[in-house]
């Protein structure tokens, strides 16, 4: 089972223009699957699920779907944070908080501090998480350190938003896009990547049992020679 799974959820979009509605439908949609995802990592035990929700990248995308996706994190919270602490999960968020509305932050701030100290499911929230940024982030925060430590893979880490975080073990990306999205690009060097053809509102416990029963069947070599059974 791996212990920390990260989700690129793409595919909100298409599933709305698919049944001729809003492309913003397909992300309040897509809400159903997080909540349903979220309770099947916790069932599993899974310790860490990092889901990449807004990228620095999003911007640019027209201002009325952005407004849309900030009010829908503060809903999601909203009506959510409850049950998410009665199950022990807790929440953290990835990412730069420059240009993200205080009304926004005040939401992500209150869920965290609600889940600080829950020891079930750890939820990270990639929320204007841009993989880029993070690397120089913490370029710039190693390099204001008075007394650095010497400069390794390890302590490099030490510097990057998932400081303490396992790397994730698995990728999945839905909607069949080929493609890593400026995403967690440290993190991921040794992740096992499984691209779903299922467009992000479609994905639920069906299709995660699916990836995690094709991550099983993979062998984690890690640079090294498979191994030979006895």
């Amino acid at each position: 089972m791996p212990v920390h799974v990260a989700v690129i959820m793409d595919g909100n979009g298409r599933w709305a223009q698919k049944r001729g509605l809003p492309r913003v439908e397909g992300h309040r949609e897509g809400m159903n699957s997080v909540r349903s995802i979220i309770n099947q990592c916790g069932e599993l035990g899974i310790s860490y699920l990092t889901l990449y929700a807004f990228s620095t990248e999003n911007w640019k995308r027209p201002g009325p779907e952005i407004q849309f996706l900030m009010n829908l994190l503060i809903e999601y919270l909203k009506k959510e944070l409850a049950e998410l602490h009665r199950q022990g999960v807790r929440i953290r968020m990835l990412g730069t908080r420059e240009r993200v509305p205080e009304k926004v932050l005040k939401s992500i701030d209150q869920a965290i501090a609600m889940t600080q100290n829950n020891r079930g499911l750890q939820l990270n929230l990639a929320f204007n998480y841009g993989g880029r940024r993070e690397i120089l982030d913490a370029i710039e925060r190693f390099c204001q350190q008075p007394s650095r430590p010497p400069l390794s893979e390890e302590s490099f880490a030490g510097f990057l938003y998932t400081a303490d975080i396992p790397d994730p073990d698995l990728l999945i990306r839905t909607s069949g896009e080929m493609r890593i999205s400026n995403f967690l690009l440290w993190q991921l060097a040794y992740a096992e990547i499984v691209v779903s053809p299922v467009l992000w509102p479609d994905f639920r416990e069906t299709e995660m049992a699916g990836v995690i029963a094709e991550f099983q069947k993979r062998e984690r070599r890690f640079g090294g020679v498979e191994s030979k059974s006895a």
